[in-house]
């Protein structure tokens, strides 16, 4: 191997004397110790390689110099540490390279740049994507946070060797808590179980998991850790003799066979057995599945043969089987689970897998670095549609919180298997329902999708998925996400797609509603149209202190600025140009009657517009006297005119009040409140019901009293009409069935 070259110990070591004096100085020879040991694991790098890492180190002990850990020890040795368990993955040289220098930039002033310079773009990439944020300003601790795991996740999403350096950085960080101050293990020890933890449990690297859960909680529960350190090995030696007892009769079985085998122990982490115990108020002696025995057989088909062999031995457990061969697990998993009574009618878990399977299990998407030790693979890795996943709600989802409430979900997916009807399998989150189905296909199969049949049965958008299931989804170009699937859909990519579609809608309508808006305040003034020098709208956006156009009619048509104010605004600038209001127009607007017809009047026909809501505390309908508000948090809220709540609006608010009126078609139909009062009788209801069909209405929702066995009883609806005119004729067939006693609509308190 190709001889290291070393800062020279003096001035090193002189330098952390320098700046450390109230910390005992730690001698040269521990960091001489970590790096041979890091050393020693890198005999899979070719010398090109292997002198670019001794590199990585000599730049990163010369960054760190002066610098200690709450150990006291050099903190270069951390680094190394990191590198050294990202050698015992055999990662490449840039990996290691990154997590020499993992620090570098975030402690010691070093930029992208110079790392750039010296080790090229793509190791610079990688100490970036490793950097925290911690030198911006945030508003809260938990926003840095946030924004530091989004762009963590992004930089892992376009290289995954990101994200497997972080978690050797994690790993070592918890193996050395103790030196920390005993203050910070609850915050770091919660950080790591919400976010590292699943993170590796995603990409398959199980002996990570395991680690890094079991350390996070001993660092959380310290007492109730070793309290079952403690119950595990009591539960260790007794069952020494029953495990020994199985392993031979399994090895005798599989010797008669003919099948070579390697037996191997799993037991489940301590966290999980405390989840377990916590969750379902059970001992530890009650907690039956904490030890699994591994059968490893040579080749795919051994597994099933295995399974035959086991059940010969040993009695299955109905419902106790899982193939999880034929239907992977989202990380890449493959084995076969099935629970056998053993000898004195002991349940034993058996996971029968292939060596492959094995591996994968162990180390997940680190597997092709463990088997070729080399540079980046070009094919699918387990975890990889995940991490890629990761970029489109990036695209979607600027803000860091709403980032990591997509992606929290996806961390824990504890996974459902359905079917397209061309029999292509997709893995799910438990919970997942049929829209989430659709947006797992293709976004633009989940934005038009209006049905959906699971097992030929036809079944509602919100229908949770089971594994099995054939799910075929129906679409329709007029369809379009709607809020309310906010609360349907489970998965973060679902999640996000809905967000930005109602986002980008909703600004486009906002911005025309306000563009409206201006215009009609305008017209007030006597200017006709909007002004076209671009002179003037530069004058107008600075005064107003907005971006631009767009942004202007956006925060009119919410309700953050005054369309009045900002004519006027354009009004004054018009007037330094030598153009003055219309004098014809200025008096038809100002002379106007509150019923004629206008031209600046906004006209509402009902047709889908995220920025036009109507009140639901009075359902006005076309016929009816209307009022419109503009609400900063709601967009134009139209009211009936006689409601109480419009008119104390109208009375602290009137500035944000805005005129508007009917069409006289309108393009769809209103919601609005009918009270039927009846005498109660058997298939009532449902007469009623086909009574409001045949006058071409929808019921949307109904109640009624609870005491269903009063001989009078009222029934709320919530209907569809056209306008007014319907609803009163609505209303006079009612009361004409012998069963109707009384019918009116809902109309607001005045």
């Amino acid at each position: 191997m190709k001889s290291v070259t070393i800062p020279s110990a003096p001035a090193q070591v002189s330098g952390v004397i320098a700046t450390a004096a109230a910390k005992p100085a730690m001698s040269y020879p521990v960091v001489v110790s970590a790096y041979a040991e890091f050393l020693e694991k890198l005999d899979y790098l070719g010398e090109a390689d292997l002198a670019l890492v001794e590199e990585a180190f000599e730049f990163a002990a010369q960054a760190h110099t002066g610098q200690f850990r709450s150990s006291g020890d050099p903190y270069i040795t951390h680094p190394i540490a990191v590198a050294e368990i990202c050698a015992s993955w055999k990662l490449d040289a840039q990996a290691l390279m990154a997590a020499l220098m993992h620090d570098a930039m975030e402690d010691c002033g070093v930029t992208r740049d110079d790392i750039a310079r010296q080790f090229g773009d793509t190791v610079a990439e990688l100490v970036d994507g490793l950097t925290k944020l911690d030198k911006l300003q945030f508003n809260s601790r938990e926003e840095n946070q946030a924004e530091s795991f989004r762009k963590m996740l992004l930089a892992m999403a376009r290289d995954v060797r990101v994200i497997l350096v972080k978690l050797a950085d994690r790993t070592h960080n918890m193996r050395t808590m103790s030196d920390m101050p005993r203050s910070k293990w609850g915050r770091i020890s919660t950080e790591t179980m919400e976010i590292h933890v699943p993170i590796a449990n995603r990409l398959g690297i199980n002996r990570v998991y395991r680690e890094l859960q079991d350390l996070a909680f001993k660092h959380l529960y310290p007492w109730r850790h070793d309290t079952l350190v403690k119950a595990q090995g009591r539960s260790r030696n007794r069952r020494k003799d029953v495990v020994q007892k199985i392993h031979a009769e399994v090895d005798s079985a599989f010797a008669k066979s003919g099948i070579k085998i390697r037996l191997g122990n799993q037991e489940k982490t301590l966290y999980a057995i405390y989840k377990k115990m916590d969750g379902k108020r059970l001992s530890f002696a009650q907690v039956t599945d904490s030890y699994a025995v591994r059968v490893i057989v040579p080749n795919l088909i051994d597994c099933y043969t295995a399974l035959g062999v086991l059940h010969q031995v040993f009695r299955p457990v109905p419902s106790k089987f899982r193939d999880y061969i034929a239907n992977p697990k989202s990380n890449g998993y493959q084995s076969l689970h099935t629970t056998l009574v053993g000898p004195s009618g002991v349940s034993m878990d058996f996971q029968i897998r292939t060596e492959d399977m094995n591996l994968v299990d162990e180390y997940g998407v680190l597997t092709h670095w463990m088997i070729q030790a080399r540079a980046m693979p070009n094919g699918e890795q387990p975890g990889n549609k995940w991490v890629q996943s990761l970029l489109d709600i990036q695209d979607e989802t600027r803000d860091a919180h709403e980032f990591w409430d997509n992606v929290r979900v996806d961390l824990f997916p504890d996974s459902v298997y359905v079917f397209t009807p061309k029999n292509q399998m997709l893995t799910l989150p438990r919970g997942a329902t049929v829209l989430d189905f659709a947006y797992a296909i293709h976004s633009n199969v989940g934005e038009r999708t209006q049905g959906a049949r699971i097992n030929n049965e036809q079944v509602p958008l919100s229908t949770v998925l089971k594994s099995g299931d054939v799910v075929e989804v129906s679409t329709s170009p007029d369809a379009a996400p709607h809020p309310s699937w906010l609360s349907i859909v489970r998965t973060g990519r679902a999640k996000s797609k809905i967000r930005y579609y109602l986002k980008t809608q909703g600004q486009n309508e906002t911005a025309a509603l306000g563009e409206r808006l201006l215009l009609q305040a305008l017209r007030a003034e006597g200017i006709p149209q909007l002004p076209e020098d671009k002179a003037v709208w530069e004058r107008l956006l600075t005064r107003l202190e907005a971006r631009n156009k767009v942004e202007l009619f956006n925060d009119i048509g919410q309700g953050k600025r005054i369309a009045v104010f900002a004519a006027k605004q354009v009004v004054d600038l018009l007037a330094e140009q030598g153009q003055r209001p219309d004098a014809v127009l200025l008096s038809q607007e100002r002379f106007k009657t509150g019923t004629s017809t206008t031209t600046t009047a906004l006209v509402l026909d009902g047709s889908p517009n995220a920025a036009v809501k109507y009140a639901k505390c009075c359902r006005p309908v076309p016929g009816d006297p209307i009022a419109a508000h503009l609400d900063r948090n709601a967009g134009l809220v139209v009211h009936n005119a006689q409601c109480a709540v419009c008119k104390r609006l109208l009375a602290k608010d009137v500035e944000h009040f805005v005129d508007v009126e009917w069409a006289d078609e309108p393009a769809s139909e209103f919601d609005t409140g009918v009270v039927v009062t009846i005498n109660n009788g058997k298939g009532v209801l449902g007469k009623i019901a086909a009574e409001i069909a045949a006058m071409g209405s929808d019921i949307t929702h109904i109640t009624m009293d609870d005491e269903v066995a009063m001989d009078t009883m009222a029934l709320r609806f919530v209907l569809t009409v056209r306008d007014r005119a319907q609803v009163e004729l609505l209303l006079r067939q009612l009361v004409k069935l012998p069963y109707v006693l009384r019918a009116h609509r809902v109309l607001p308190a005045a």
